[in-house]
């Protein structure tokens, strides 16, 4: 059967997914939470745009910091054509290791000018944004990895009050930390000392619970993905108030 004549058909074009942002996100190619959490933002006229960068399951100092290397690839794989408003990389130990400086130098070898974000830097601006200064950690990292992240809030000038990890080195199985074992964590550490409670690590599912968990235990709860979602989209202009997802979605980045 001979196939019809191609009929040519006119057409006009609008701006695309995303008119009002553009956000990138570079995902281990082991996370398993990050971009589930990601969609359950939904936020009209908004679209988020993923790549894996190549790393370890076993989460130690060495497999963190080779991803250093990695990155320029990883950002290259997000379009510069696309014109991102901002882009995040997922990986709340690694950028603290790499440093968040480096990692912003290496987006930018790819996107310059545009501006980027860890679950780090974005916790730190979080906390700023809430006027909180005492901070209790959750980390499911060992303890050689979880040291420097209670390190970098102290050079940030806040005090870790608490800190508490579930000590366990595969990115793998922590994916699978069930949020029930999550909000107990956040229980354990909470305290009248601590002014607000940071999950770290974007595989911990904290996104759907933080509403109801900062009531529970009356303070702000801030895990790496609502940190990097909530910074991304305030660094792309976008300060939609999502209070079902926690407090931090009702400020707007401090001056």
């Amino acid at each position: 059967m001979t196939a019809p004549e191609v009929v040519p058909l006119s057409f006009e074009t609008d701006e695309g997914c995303g008119p009002r942002a553009r956000i990138g996100l570079i995902v281990l190619q082991s996370d398993q939470t990050i971009e589930a959490e990601a969609k359950m933002m939904n936020i009209d006229g908004v679209a988020f745009y993923h790549s894996r960068i190549p790393n370890d399951t076993e989460v130690t100092p060495q497999s963190l910091t080779d991803m250093e290397q990695r990155l320029p690839v990883a950002a290259g794989l997000l379009p510069p054509d696309f014109r991102f408003d901002a882009i995040g990389y997922g990986c709340t130990s690694a950028a603290t290791l790499i440093g968040v400086d480096a990692v912003t130098a290496a987006v930018r070898t790819v996107h310059p000018g545009v501006a980027c974000t860890t679950p780090i830097s974005a916790a730190v601006a979080a906390f700023h944004a809430l006027e909180a200064r005492r901070i209790a950690v959750v980390t499911p990292y060992t303890a050689e990895v979880t040291a420097p992240i209670a390190e970098h809030f102290a050079d940030a000038g806040m005090t870790v009050t608490a800190l508490g990890s579930f000590l366990e080195p595969s990115d793998l199985v922590v994916a699978r930390i069930s949020e029930t074992s999550i909000i107990d964590g956040i229980r354990a550490v909470a305290d009248a000392d601590s002014e607000a409670v940071f999950v770290s690590c974007t595989s911990l599912r904290v996104l759907a619970n933080a509403a109801q968990i900062e009531e529970e235990v009356g303070v702000p709860v801030v895990s790496s993905n609502i940190a990097l979602f909530w910074h991304l989209l305030r660094l792309a202009g976008v300060d939609d108030e999502l209070e079902e997802y926690g407090q931090l979605f009702t400020r707007r980045l401090a001056l």
